[in-house]
């Protein structure tokens, strides 16, 4: 457990790996009588009982607040509300707030990792929607890129970027739940509202948040000039695709690459600036148009 500013505290999950680095942090903010947690993460007995001992003596956890349905931030959920009666807010369900296009295209193109299918919230949060607690208002933004069912919550001076924005690794981007178009709409809606601070999914606090975004917007757009070059000497499926683009790679991240590599080609095929043959999906052999 770690005390972040007053009233807020980072307690951090057992669960680190390439993809959630550290684990995955929850957040419990307020100083009253009640307070609210943004993230459980996974569904651990260990974390769980952490996350119950840091409530203070006469407090009551009054909301569960959830970024995304991926299963290392909302499968803890449900358990934490049973055993504090706090009920649990999201946007929607694992599916809820994709595109139409990441919707017709999901049978096709594969994708689900790490998706807590179950996951069901019992207040679904509409983009700018105000959670009104004992500490003040919390804004819900939906911010889909990541996942297509994504929050940021907007606190004081400072934002809870779950997996959107970090500052330890670029987001993952994984059709149907991710989306590039998406992503790009979501970076931009926080950099114009300029936050103080950044608290990530997974990693350190972000202090320049601004920075990283254009930083985080400038990578993915030199990836789609990347891809968009190697295009240009030929057709190419997505894994040697994949490849040639991501050259400082090791072979066993290539696979998450390629779903990077898949969000950047939907995108420009949506765009017209690639064609895919004999349809979009995961088997296409992809050309500049």
């Amino acid at each position: 457990m770690t005390q972040l500013a007053p009233g807020l505290i980072r307690i951090l999950a057992p669960n680190p790996s390439p993809m959630t680095h550290w684990g995955t942090n929850t957040y419990l903010l307020g100083k009253g009588e009640s307070r609210v947690l943004i993230d459980p993460g996974p569904d651990l007995a260990d974390h769980r009982a952490a996350i119950l001992d840091a409530l203070p003596q006469n407090t009551r956890l009054s909301h569960i607040l959830v970024t995304h349905a991926h299963r290392d931030h909302s499968e803890g959920a449900r358990a934490l509300s049973e055993a504090t009666g706090a009920p649990i807010y999201a946007f929607g369900d694992a599916m809820a707030g994709r595109s139409p296009v990441m919707a017709a295209l999901g049978d096709q193109i594969g994708g689900g990792e790490g998706v807590d299918e179950g996951f069901q919230p019992d207040v679904t949060l509409a983009h700018e929607a105000e959670i009104e607690t004992e500490s003040g208002p919390i804004t819900a933004l939906h911010t889909p890129g990541h996942m297509g069912n994504h929050l940021c919550f907007h606190w004081q001076d400072m934002v809870f970027s779950g997996d959107l924005v970090m500052g330890w690794s670029s987001s993952l981007i994984s059709p149907p739940d991710g989306d590039a178009a998406a992503f790009r709409d979501s970076c931009a809606l926080l950099r114009d509202l300029a936050p103080q601070c950044l608290l990530p999914g997974h990693g350190a606090a972000v202090e320049t948040p601004l920075e990283r975004i254009d930083f985080l917007l400038t990578h993915r757009a030199k990836r789609e000039a990347q891809i968009l070059a190697v295009l240009t000497q030929g057709p190419q499926a997505l894994l040697p695709l994949t490849q040639a683009v991501y050259t400082e790679l090791p072979a066993s991240h290539l696979p998450a690459a390629a779903r990077n590599t898949l969000a950047h080609l939907i995108d420009l095929t949506e765009r017209n600036h690639v064609l895919a043959t004999p349809e979009l999906s995961e088997k296409a052999v992809f050309s500049v148009t």
